[in-house]
């Protein structure tokens, strides 16, 4: 597919048709990259993207340690 680069200001912006978008899976944020002399556009997946879902898996308890004492336990504190 070809395209024109238009102005906007100083800048230049490709207008991409909605199908091209769909099939790529791209919303409204995207990362741009330069790789052998091509502009590479990604989604731009949050670093934590499905960290929710995982997290259902377990449960609270299996996320956790077992508490274990320490030196501090041993001794009364003075605040």
């Amino acid at each position: 597919m070809k395209a024109r680069l238009v102005r906007i200001g100083n800048s230049r912006a490709v207008r991409l048709a909605k199908p091209l978008l769909e099939e790529a899976g791209l919303t409204d944020e995207v990362e741009i990259r330069v790789q052998g002399g091509a502009l590479i556009i990604t989604s731009a997946d949050s670093p934590r993207a499905g960290w929710a879902g995982a997290i259902e898996k377990y449960g609270p308890t299996e996320l956790l340690d077992e508490p274990t004492s320490t030196a501090f336990d041993d001794e009364e504190w003075a605040w």
